[in-house]
């Protein structure tokens, strides 16, 4: 069974490290042994809970961490409900009690360290891409065994809209850059092409046929399919890693993007200018022929890469926009490519690389958000693949895991500050 560590964390491992003991840490770890037979069976009836409705409510409701909390401290609700009826005036003394029940039911859930244990998680689009990285690197069956490959499926089952697609985000429409990553997910996990609960692989692959394949994936999705080798390079829109190199007082240089945008596009430009890709496994080359209508060999690359699915397209490029790429990819890539200039192209990788560890070390290895987790651990070890950084890297991936009645998820943010903050300002 699943159970919950908090502040969990040893700094005598050379790989991971903290300044403040772990506190607000919070991993879970699959223990054969724990929980008696009553307490299995409550978490399998939560689990079947949230299958049978997960189209009515898309959100979990947080119950594996919350039975395992009240549990530890034994918890009873000792002030009594309090039920308004009709028409019938909320007192001062009613709201009071209805204010105090509540704070003894949420003082409960705290950790022992002091914050409150919790998932930020939704997005669709965030664990596929560790999954993608972790096979890649060779690293996959190490760090997601059997029980994990398990819960990851079953979230991919649980969040599959009606439709056959996978939203953006857990309550929205299906999109095609959802869809790809978690049918990719699936089938990397080891589910076949037909394989999966209620027939989850064969009808994702419908919705993404049906809508003419993958090449109109947008642009984050084109980057992560390039990588996997699912795509060409020729296919993206530039991403130069030379604006790093650009004087920092000009409007144009990446630290006048917001953070999260930045330190996305700063391990993709990396990758994009060491043009890498992965391994092609026949795992990959049978993906070639599930995603795409046409054989992979006679795609027109550069046809591709302003296309981008109706699914997809919340604001469509502005002409200048697809000017300034076309630019790039015209007339600046040929050069940087080519010696003498690509000299210049492997400064700009050196520079983004020093970036890149520079972020790392600041953040612990957590980095600013999951995004950017994985393609800067990947970046990591595409520079060296026995290299401390990555194995850091490794180390801090339980940091998002979370596990919930509807399986493992990846969280946005490995930082637990505002689980704290935000309850004892309530209080």
């Amino acid at each position: 069974m699943w159970k919950l560590k908090v502040a969990d964390g040893d700094n005598n491992d050379p790989y991971i490290f903290s300044t403040n003991n772990f506190i607000g840490r919070q991993v879970w770890e699959f223990d054969p042994d724990y929980g008696t037979r009553e307490v299995q069976a409550e978490v399998e009836a939560a689990r079947e809970n949230f299958w049978e409705n997960r189209h009515l409510i898309k959100c979990n409701s947080n119950l594996l961490c919350r039975m395992q909390l009240l549990r530890e401290k034994n918890f009873k609700q000792t002030i009594p409900q309090v039920k308004v009826g009709d028409g019938e005036e909320i007192t001062y003394e009613i709201a009071k009690t209805a204010m105090r029940r509540g704070a003894h039911f949420f003082s409960a859930l705290q950790a022992s360290d002091g914050h409150w244990p919790a998932e930020i998680a939704g997005p669709l689009y965030f664990l596929p891409p560790l999954v993608m990285c972790l096979y890649i690197t060779g690293h996959l069956d190490t760090v997601f065994p059997a029980e994990y490959r398990r819960e990851i499926l079953r979230y991919l089952y649980c969040h599959q809209n009606e439709d056959g697609g996978w939203g953006f985000h857990i309550e929205e429409h299906s999109t095609m850059i959802s869809t790809t990553l978690n049918y990719i997910c699936m089938r990397i996990l080891g589910e076949g092409p037909d394989g999966g609960r209620d027939n989850a692989c064969a009808r994702g692959r419908k919705w993404i046929r049906d809508r003419g394949g993958v090449t109109s994936i947008p642009s984050w999705g084109k980057t992560w399919l390039s990588i996997f080798g699912l795509f060409d390079w020729s296919g993206s829109n530039p991403m130069p890693p030379e604006f790093w190199l650009f004087p920092s007082f000009l409007p144009i240089h990446p630290e006048n993007m917001l953070c999260n945008c930045r330190m996305v596009y700063m391990p993709m430009s990396y990758l994009y200018g060491r043009r890498f890709v992965g391994p092609i496994t026949p795992l990959v080359l049978e993906l070639r022929e599930e995603l795409f209508l046409q054989p992979y060999n006679e795609i027109i690359w550069k046809k591709v890469r302003h296309l981008c699915a109706k699914e997809d397209l919340y604001y469509p490029h502005p002409l200048i926009q697809d000017l300034m790429w076309d630019t790039l990819y015209i007339c600046t890539e040929p050069l940087l490519t080519r010696w003498p200039f690509n000299k210049l192209r492997q400064k700009a990788l050196e520079v983004t690389m020093k970036h890149i560890h520079y972020e790392d070390d600041n953040s612990r290895y957590i980095t600013i958000g999951c995004v950017e987790k994985s393609l800067c651990m990947l970046a990591c070890w595409v520079e060296n693949p026995n290299g401390d950084y990555f194995k850091k890297h490794l180390a801090r991936i339980p940091d998002y895991i979370w596990v919930g009645e509807d399986g493992i998820k990846m969280q946005g943010f490995g930082s637990k500050s505002g689980t704290l903050l935000l309850p004892y300002k309530h209080f």
